[in-house]
């Protein structure tokens, strides 16, 4: 995890490694409401084995020659993992679709359903998950070690980290496009998307990084895998502005960001945000996620600001999960914290040279934001924890948005 450095449990780490294979890492969406049987609307809920959300969406449209638009999915779920979610296909009956299954790679199709509704994103309560740490130190005492740590967090709460997933498992790049973004820097942030090499990346896909970065776009293009489409649809942006006028300016740039479909070029000052975020909450975790301090500005348990705190009851508030403090996803409305909370959301901005009026984003306003006020912590429930040949399995739910990543930390005791 980006910026995370601080744990607040103190047991000794049990070792280990995740996601050796997709297999050893489950994920199970929990839906707010479920299909309701009729409709116009279609929800499908798939299966799905090393492929984005959002990868099989634009695949689905593909397939029914409809527009991205027309589909739907309540969250984003991760790459190197098996994960199951609902999705959703507007204005079309299951017996218009053909058999999907037959023509997405990697994907399972477990239901079909019409409803009423659409599905939109954040419309779940949250996520099980069903996690193995292989190669621990010691199976036997790992499995107390992680029972110990879970019942902890059951009474604190979690340290409310974004995992990687946020900013790119394999390239953590997404936050400093974003950041790119916020400064103004749009070709920056073009050039930090297609180019910039990761040497974690190989083959053609490190070489085409590298070709875009020596300024050779046709090579690039025709060197990128299908896998790169995003990249693709951008570097076409600049060939074909380079082949009309002998040269790509700033609007140019912009028009490549705003090829990329929208959940995905959202994400770039979302990512830039939460790397912030994460800032805040490694020097919070230090003097507590579960304790009020005066000035804090707190949240109930349905994301509203708690505009009078009573000092007499908020921490009992606090011990029962009635109320959480909380930290900016800095943007260029988003309030902030006076006392020492206040001290630590100030310093981060001023680490970083930026003002909350940057999140405007003049050159690209719709990838903007505002900000908005997030709980310093989440809560955990329905813990269990195996003992597996090589190490442990432990399972737990936890509210959308929240990653598992941070709990997964606190067991090992190293970022994963």
């Amino acid at each position: 995890m980006l910026n995370a450095e601080t744990f607040i449990t103190n047991t000794k780490p049990t070792g280990g490694i995740i996601r050796e294979e997709n297999e050893d890492f489950y994920v199970e969406e929990v839906p707010l409401q479920m299909p309701t049987g009729e409709g116009q609307n279609t929800w499908i809920q798939i299966e799905k084995n090393g492929r984005t959300t959002l990868d099989v969406v634009l695949d689905i449209a593909k397939i029914l020659h409809i527009s991205r638009k027309r589909t739907g999915f309540a969250g984003m779920k991760d790459r190197s993992a098996i994960t199951r979610q609902w999705l959703c296909v507007s204005n079309m009956t299951k017996e218009e679709l053909p058999n999907l299954e037959d023509q997405l790679h990697n994907v399972k199709i477990l239901d079909i359903q019409q409803s009423q509704k659409k599905l939109r994103m954040g419309q779940l309560k949250g996520n099980k998950f069903k996690l193995n740490i292989k190669n621990t130190n010691n199976p036997a005492e790992d499995k107390e070690i992680a029972e110990e740590v879970l019942e902890s967090l059951k009474k604190t709460g979690v340290p409310n980290y974004y995992g990687y997933q946020r900013f790119g498992e394999l390239r953590s790049t997404t936050h400093l496009v974003g950041k790119c973004l916020v400064e103004g820097d749009i070709k920056g942030a073009v050039d930090t998307y297609i180019g910039n090499p990761n040497e974690n990346e190989k083959g053609i896909h490190y070489d085409s990084r590298k070709l875009y970065d020596e300024g050779d776009l046709k090579g690039a293009y025709e060197l990128m895998p299908k896998s790169m489409r995003y990249e693709k649809s951008m570097i076409k942006v600049l060939i074909d502005a380079e082949r009309k006028r002998g040269d790509v300016d700033e609007k140019d740039y912009i028009k490549a960001i705003e090829s990329l479909p929208k959940p995905l070029k959202r994400m770039f000052v979302n990512a830039y945000e939460s790397y912030l975020f994460n800032k805040v909450i490694n020097e919070r975790a230090k003097v507590g996620i579960n304790k009020y301090l005066p000035g804090d500005i707190i949240i109930d348990g349905e994301e509203r600001w708690v505009h009078d705190v009573d000092e007499k009851t908020i921490q009992d508030d606090i011990d029962n999960f009635k109320v959480n403090p909380t930290a900016p996803l800095y943007g260029s409305k988003v309030p902030l914290a006076d006392g020492v909370e206040g001290e630590i959301e100030r310093r981060v901005m001023d680490e970083e040279n930026i003002t909350k009026e940057a999140f405007q984003c003049p050159k690209t306003p719709k990838l903007g934001s505002h900000g908005v006020r997030r709980s310093v912590r989440f809560k955990i429930e329905d813990t269990n924890v195996t003992q597996i040949d090589d190490g442990i399995c432990v399972e737990f739910f936890i509210p959308r948005g929240c990653y598992a990543t941070a709990v997964l930390r606190e067991i090992i005791k190293h970022n994963v």
